[in-house]
């Protein structure tokens, strides 16, 4: 679906982030789930790397991407936006009931069970990288993080989706697993792996995907650094 600058629907999103940054942006989870099901939309350009407008907290109180606005509503966290559009449509979450809140319960899995154990892993490797007490730390965090690897793993089993079907809680897992590429810790887990790579094969993802990087491109600063 093209992005259509008259859409009901708008999101904010960065104008360009860094290349470690890029495709990982969260405003890469709307724009995956609004390919999935057609929905055309509009986007808000910010600079990552200046202060937000001031009015711009009155919308989303940290500052970050991506909000999001429709006729009804108006929404922050990309959880809740995820959400909002799978109660709406039976291609993000089943329309009974029991399969709407383990659709939702994955994707809230995702983002308190498996994120935080992902984000200590970021700070030794990118954020703090070199300082004196990541080389000590960080193998502690990767059993953390294994852990809880090992449980999705173990949920996920043969299954081709979480709940045999794909749904926002796929999504959402995917979308957190990405920020591990190129750690080679997913790899210990091949259903993850393959879990991830469906994922990424949907000509939804790749859309999306393909949007998102193209804002960076057209906005790259002149001798930006990687």
């Amino acid at each position: 679906m093209p992005i259509d600058p008259n859409a009901h629907i708008e999101i904010t999103a960065f104008r360009w982030v860094p290349d470690f940054a890029q495709g990982l942006v969260r405003d890469l989870r709307i724009r995956w789930a609004l390919e999935e099901i057609g929905r055309p939309y509009r986007v808000r350009l910010l600079e990552a790397t200046k202060p937000r407008p001031a009015e711009y907290f009155c919308e989303q109180p940290w500052g970050q991407v991506p909000i999001y606005k429709d006729h009804e509503v108006q929404l922050f966290e990309s959880g809740a936006i995820l959400v909002h559009l799978g109660l709406k449509d039976e291609r993000l979450l089943p329309v009974d009931r029991a399969g709407q809140m383990r659709g939702i319960a994955w994707l809230i899995a995702a983002l308190n069970s498996v994120e935080p154990a992902i984000f200590p892993l970021l700070m030794t490797d990118i954020f703090n990288r070199g300082e004196a007490w990541t080389s000590e730390a960080r193998p502690k965090f990767v059993e953390r993080l294994e852990g809880r690897l090992k449980c999705l793993s173990d949920a996920l089993g043969d299954k081709e989706w979480l709940e045999g079907r794909f749904t926002i809680g796929d999504l959402m897992t995917v979308a957190v697993l990405r920020q591990l590429r190129g750690t080679g810790i997913v790899e210990k887990f091949p259903n993850i792996a393959a879990l991830i790579e469906r994922g990424e094969s949907r000509p939804a993802f790749q859309k999306a995907l393909s949007d998102q990087l193209a804002v960076f491109r057209e906005h790259e600063p002149q001798g930006a650094a990687a």
